[in-house]
């Protein structure tokens, strides 16, 4: 195995990109290190990035936004002071990677990049219409969060491509996000559904919505009908039925030793509902 240390993203994609067999970043390692030790997946190049400027850094930028660096860990953006007033349901899916000792380790960005249909911070990332510059041979890019998953176990980079920076849009007035999951224990387990929303008020009304699952598809879902289903309305009764309705159509589950595809259709609609009165609640508190 080939160890790399380098100090900019130009040096690890250009490793990356030359590269021969099988590469793979190390952030957080919280999946590297255990596929590794488990002979799931052993790399023939390993690129540490913990030593590149900024890494670690959650920056608010200058339209409001924030920077989240690819190897923040979830501990650290529980611990900010600022970034869970913002976006708390980002702060909270991320915040149920794992035990407490692997939060002080796993980064957003190790859980887009591993590929699970069931990651917890992806649904919620894609919700609140989080996007990420990718760095490769040609250059850096911006990409929306929803193109990265390819399927389970890939993504959509390209060889001696990788994630360099996360970007999470301006909060704005009267917005709220909230994410929740089923698990079938009472922590440290797989999502069996995911549901993230995110909503933006206009007066008592939904002006603006995104809705997304996870763990019912080969990849995260963004329902444009579950979202269409809560604007112009006041989260009356008939919104949510129709938001539950739009959510558990768009699912696309298997059958598994933790669900049955009945099961995971109809808990992603209850989900639905719950998730967006969380978000409804928490955009009327931030209205100025």
């Amino acid at each position: 195995m080939q160890y790399h240390k380098p100090e900019n993203f130009e040096d690890a994609v250009a490793i990356a990109a030359q590269a021969q067999g099988l590469t793979r970043f190390l952030a957080g390692g919280t999946d590297v290190l255990v596929q590794l030790r488990a002979d799931i997946a052993v790399p023939d190049t390993l690129v540490d990035v913990k030593g590149i400027g900024g890494v670690k850094d959650i920056t608010r930028e200058s339209d409001g936004g924030w920077r989240i660096g690819i190897a923040v860990s979830g501990a650290e953006m529980t611990e900010h002071p600022d970034l869970g007033r913002d976006w708390p349901g980002v702060v909270e899916a991320t915040d149920l990677i794992g035990s407490t000792q692997i939060q002080g380790r796993a980064t957003m960005t190790g859980n887009l990049c591993n590929g699970s249909p069931a990651a917890d911070a992806v649904p919620a990332m894609v919700a609140v219409g989080m996007s990420v510059s990718v760095t490769g041979p040609d250059g850096t890019r911006r990409v929306p969060v929803e193109e990265i998953p390819a399927g389970p176990g890939r993504t959509s980079l390209a060889k001696g491509e990788m994630i360099s920076a996360l970007h999470i849009p301006p909060r704005g007035a009267a917005g709220g996000d909230a994410y929740l999951r089923f698990i079938p224990r009472t922590e440290m387990d797989i999502a069996v559904v995911g549901c993230a929303v995110n909503l933006r008020l206009d007066g008592d009304t939904v002006a603006e919505a995104r809705v997304a699952l996870g763990a019912v598809a080969p990849t995260v879902l963004l329902v444009a009908d579950a979202a269409d289903a809560l604007v112009g309305t006041t989260l009356d009764d008939k919104a949510l039925d129709a938001l539950a309705e739009a959510a558990s159509a768009a699912c696309k589950p298997i059958d598994d030793k933790r669900g049955t595809v009945k099961f995971r259709t109809h808990v992603a609609g209850v989900l639905a509902r719950r998730a967006a009165k969380i978000a409804y609640d928490r955009a009327r508190s931030t209205r100025t």
